[in-house]
């Protein structure tokens, strides 16, 4: 009744003034944190997510309807409590109350996007006494033991960029939970290699302070490339996924070399298939690339650049950025020189040591009476590691350990003898080569006599017809 005889204007200044009288007589104050970010991204303030992570410890206890939430593999129950609910807490014998609320919009709103219709928050309640003991102290120590929680309980996350143009309130990022099985132990690579790389991440994780003495941002750049064995539309889509990715990320950009189109190995694999295509075909593909003309990469080099190094890298910390390439020297210098790309990282061949842990990995085997043989073949020739875990793989259940490296041995002796029958045939080729060069140039020496012998007679030719032209005059 009082709002269908009382319009909004007139409940407002009512509303305005009561407030003051209570807030007068009231010897209590409140804050209010809201769920989601003012700035228009829908993100859930940080705030918000510490404040809820650090009540789960009183809301299990003292809250009568509880929400609950898996995290951490799976294996953590988490309980925060519902809307509506009230629990109390204690900091230096002072005693502080948390309401968990939520506003319900006034206005129905069709959009295309997604939008919270209840807004949630927390209220902190507290005596106004304690007014700079919760804001100055209180409140920090909230927030610190919030992250502190979230960090103990997070989960790995896999994130990749979304495509598209990206309308309102479109994230940057989608995400899954990262669940990989592989660590460093399982990881089959040369073990000095292995314990570099892990001194060089722990280091890096402990010197926040030596990078901001130096005045350099806390990220480190690793470059992998070997052997064979995402794309982002423009500078300006790349410069938001930057501003998007938080601290303590690992930025990966697989086979760089053709991803970002920026070496032009993408557009020489297409023109080579191009030819192989029939007219009407290439006439199709043109038709095609025309039409997405506006979809091509327009990711610049020196916009990567200040992705990597330049100001907007300053934009968050304890980076990783990881590039990916089978062609190292097809890369920019300018993009993999030292201070940008700080650690070059070669994923060679399988050597023997990596053979061993493969070897514990699929088989539980550390030594064999056919270990000898198989480092003496890995030492000969060359053979990716995937393709020995292949071998190593157990095709049935009646295969044991002896089955499966004799396997490897066949494999590796086959491989061995294709590359020596291959490179014979290069020989072969190369010798073939030389010989059709020098008989072209002794066709060519000995041709020059003739074709002088030839010149010399068109030249008495010549002069003859001259001479019978005169007489005839005459």
């Amino acid at each position: 009744m009082y709002q269908n005889y009382f319009p909004h204007e007139i409940r407002d200044h009512i509303k305005r003034y009561t407030d003051k009288i209570s807030s007068y007589f009231n010897p209590y104050m409140q804050i209010i944190f809201h769920e989601y970010e003012t700035d228009g991204w829908y993100e859930r303030s940080k705030a918000y997510v510490a404040i809820e992570r650090y009540l789960s410890k009183n809301s299990s206890t003292q809250a009568k309807r509880l929400k609950a939430n898996v995290v951490k593999d799976g294996q953590s129950l988490v309980l925060t409590m519902d809307d509506h609910e009230e629990v109390t807490d204690e900091y230096k014998a002072e005693k502080v109350w948390w309401i968990s609320s939520q506003q319900v919009a006034n206005k129905q709103t069709i959009s295309w996007y997604p939008r919270e219709d209840e807004k949630r928050y927390f209220k902190l309640k507290f005596h106004r006494k304690n007014r700079e003991l919760m804001t100055d102290s209180y409140l920090k120590y909230v927030l610190d033991e919030g992250k502190a929680i979230s960090v103990r309980e997070r989960q790995r996350k896999l994130h990749t960029n979304n495509t598209g143009d990206g309308g309102y309130r479109r994230r940057m990022w989608s995400q899954v939970v990262f669940e990989h099985p592989s660590t460093f132990d399982t990881l089959a690579m040369d073990p000095n290699k292995k314990q570099e790389i892990m001194d060089d991440l722990e280091t890096f994780s402990k010197s926040k302070e030596y990078y901001a003495k130096v005045g350099k941002a806390w990220k480190r750049g690793y470059l992998l490339h070997g052997p064979p064995g995402t794309a982002v539309k423009d500078n300006t889509e790349l410069r938001k996924l930057l501003i998007d990715t938080t601290s303590k990320s690992i930025i990966v950009i697989e086979d760089i070399d053709c991803s970002l189109d920026l070496t032009g190995q993408r557009e020489k694999k297409k023109d080579e298939k191009e030819e192989e295509k029939d007219e009407k075909d290439v006439i199709k593909e043109k038709v095609k690339k025309l039409g997405a003309e506006k979809k091509q990469s327009e990711v610049t080099l020196s916009g990567l650049l200040n992705f990597i190094d330049g100001l907007w890298s300053a934009i968050g910390s304890e980076r990783l950025i990881v590039f990916t390439t089978n062609f190292v020297e097809k890369l920019d210098p300018a993009l993999i020189r030292r201070g940008r790309m700080d650690k070059h990282i070669e994923l060679s061949y399988c050597c023997f040591e990596s053979f061993k842990v493969l070897a514990k990995n699929y088989l539980d085997v550390e030594s064999h009476d056919h270990f000898p043989e198989i480092r003496r073949l890995l030492e000969e020739t060359n053979m990716t590691p995937a393709d020995v875990a292949e071998n190593l793989m157990p095709k049935s259940t009646k295969e044991n350990a002896d089955i499966c490296l004799e396997r490897l041995i066949k494999a590796l002796e086959t491989a061995k003898e294709e590359a020596r029958l291959k490179a014979e045939e290069e020989e072969r080729a190369k010798v073939e080569k030389e010989k059709e060069k020098k008989e072209k140039e002794k066709e060519a020496k000995n041709s020059e006599p003739l074709a002088d012998e030839l010149k010399e007679n068109g030249k008495l030719e010549s002069n003859g017809v001259k001479e019978n032209g005169d007489a005839s005059e005459v």
